[in-house]
């Protein structure tokens, strides 16, 4: 048995003229968090339906827990679940008529249903929300009972489709820990995501992809590692003087500057971090005052810069029509 929760093979998605997903191959191992990071359009969401079987490829091959997604589809829809960017629940039930109903879908009988809701009501510190109606739920609420529906009978894998998106910041917090329970008592988790801290917190590996392609893949070291050893960020005194504190610097210590939104502020990599001392030192001697600095590891944004040439932000708010359609392909 392969110890492999999913292998891709040129996977590939067509709509229309346009490649959604151009050729993906993957490579999952079983336990643990994988991430799949990129921007709006990039072909996360189309990969993770074909997996979950929901598409069929168009080209290339894919296996998911030892079973082929075309040929075996019936075999993989029994060991996995999904959640998707929106709650898939009855909104006119209350939470726990929706959990009790799919309880008994899953073959639970008379009581032992109700016992799984309440204990999945009360897994998910829903149980007071559990007599409401999931319309009159919150944002992390719906995200919550979505998610408690998915597991109702413990799934092999888990498919997360950016389960985060316009949550707020403790209900994001309380969705993480929902998904480190879930690897913690042995489920697999392909979690997709254009938020780069949610990847940088939870994923054991990541692979990066950009206009459907695999682009990068690695733990989030070897990713940061591939762009440099560090990351020095400076913020000047007066704006004015930051091209000249970005000449100075890259004179000293190699690489291309970043001029960041923030006018006050620049990145470098830096390929030698010892040499950055003497670097700041010579900005100074040249009348440029710098109010704060720090050196660490590149950011994930900065690999996706390196890798691609845009910030994820930036790719995000210019996403193509075409692409901004894939997500309900």
């Amino acid at each position: 048995m392969s110890d492999l929760a999913i292998e891709t093979t040129g996977l590939v998605k067509v709509f229309g003229e346009h490649r959604a997903v151009d050729g993906v191959d993957l490579q999952v191992a079983s336990g643990g968090v994988y991430g799949v990071l990129g921007p709006n359009g990039a072909g996360k969401t189309t990969t993770i339906r074909m997996l979950a079987t929901l598409l069929k490829p168009d080209g290339g091959s894919a296996r998911v827990l030892g079973h082929d997604v075309v040929t075996e589809a019936a075999a993989v829809r029994s060991r996995v679940a999904m959640t998707g960017q929106f709650a898939s629940l009855d909104e006119d039930l209350t939470g726990l008529e929706n959990l009790v109903m799919l309880a008994k879908l899953y073959g639970y009988r008379g009581g032992a249903a109700r016992d799984r809701a309440d204990q999945l009501l009360d897994a998910f510190d829903l149980t007071e929300a559990g007599t409401k109606q999931v319309k009159s739920y919150s944002g992390g609420m719906r995200r919550r009972i979505d998610i408690a529906g998915s597991i109702v009978v413990r799934p092999d894998l888990m498919f997360l489709d950016e389960p985060t998106t316009g949550l707020d910041p403790r209900s994001r917090n309380q969705v993480w820990d929902i998904v480190r329970a879930l690897v913690g008592a042995g489920t697999t988790v392909l979690l997709t995501t254009q938020y780069l801290d949610e990847a940088d917190q939870l994923a054991d590996r990541i692979a990066v992809i950009d206009r459907g392609r695999v682009i990068a893949e690695g733990t989030t070291g070897e990713l940061k590692a591939s762009v440099g050893t560090g990351a020095l960020r400076v913020r000047v005194a007066d704006p004015a003087d930051r091209e000249r504190a970005a000449s100075l610097l890259a004179e000293t210590l190699g690489g291309e500057p970043v001029l960041e939104k923030d006018p006050y502020a620049l990145s470098l990599n830096v390929g030698s971090p010892g040499d950055v001392p003497a670097a700041l030192v010579r900005v100074r001697e040249h009348g440029v005052d710098i109010s704060e600095f720090s050196l660490g590891q590149p950011s994930l944004d900065e690999v996706f810069l390196a890798l691609t040439g845009e910030h994820v932000a930036d790719v995000e708010t210019a996403a193509l029509p075409h692409e901004k359609g894939e997500v309900t392909a």
